[in-house]
């Protein structure tokens, strides 16, 4: 994948790499989504942060990054860094004293815990890319972000297979939700495909590989597919009015 000129690799982990400058990207960890599910009565298995995590490590071991920016969300809110588990905070603490860790401010949490250890930033620039939480509206040239929570589907043997994705044009990126309890927007959406006017592809994230799919390749759900029928239908009539 190049972005802004910069060849960029997506992991199965649902991460990013840039090789040439040894930085690891996770959106949307959602830290103890589970537990404040359960604050309101959706009981939720309370393995998330643990099971996140687990990728998390994974992913840092293998690829030895010098530097790691979480795109914020990284705690589902405010309250949850003093929610996990004995182990799972001391486990944070050792990733953040042992590597260069940016957490980035995000929505669900804009003041990310400073006992963790890392720093905590609204945004950052790294060479020409910059590293953010929401995407700008309009054009953003070099721009990194999450917020949205991409996913598509694919036809597979006569079947629809959806899955998380990275989202880009060559000059913006949208990061997949790392957590283990995020959902999906799909990617026809409004919210992700308004900001790609002239087209995208995706990288769907598969058990043991990342595949490349181009946009035309994509299944379009069905009520979005019966909206822009209807749209294009009413703009035709207008036209030949």
């Amino acid at each position: 994948m190049l972005l802004n000129g910069h060849a960029l690799v997506p992991d199965v982990s649902g991460g990013l790499y840039w090789p040439e400058r040894r930085v690891f990207v996770a959106a949307d960890l959602h830290f103890e989504k589970g537990s404040a599910y359960a604050r309101h009565g959706a009981l939720l298995p309370p393995y998330d942060s643990r099971a996140t995590l687990e990728r998390l490590d994974e992913a840092v071991t293998r690829l030895s990054p010098e530097l790691v920016i979480c795109l914020g969300d990284s705690f589902h809110d405010q309250d949850a860094a003093d929610r996990l588990d004995e182990e799972t905070h001391e486990r944070l603490r050792s990733f953040t004293s042992r590597t260069h860790w940016f957490w980035v401010a995000g929505n669900h949490d804009p003041h990310p815990p400073a006992k963790l250890g890392g720093d905590c930033v609204e945004a950052l620039a790294v060479g020409t890319l910059e590293f953010r939480h929401e995407p700008r509206p309009g054009p953003a040239t070099g721009e990194i972000c999450g917020h949205l929570h991409p996913s598509a589907s694919v036809g597979v043997k006569g079947r629809s297979l959806r899955r998380r994705c990275f989202v880009s044009d060559g000059a913006r990126l949208i990061m997949p939700a790392f957590g283990a309890y995020t959902g999906g927007l799909d990617v026809f959406e409004d919210a992700i495909s308004g900001l790609f006017p002239g087209g995208f592809n995706v990288w769907l994230l598969g058990r043991d590989r990342v595949r490349c799919v181009e946009q035309k390749r994509l299944s379009v759900p069905a009520r979005l597919a019966s909206t822009a029928a209807s749209a294009k239908m009413a703009t035709a009539t207008e036209d030949g009015a």
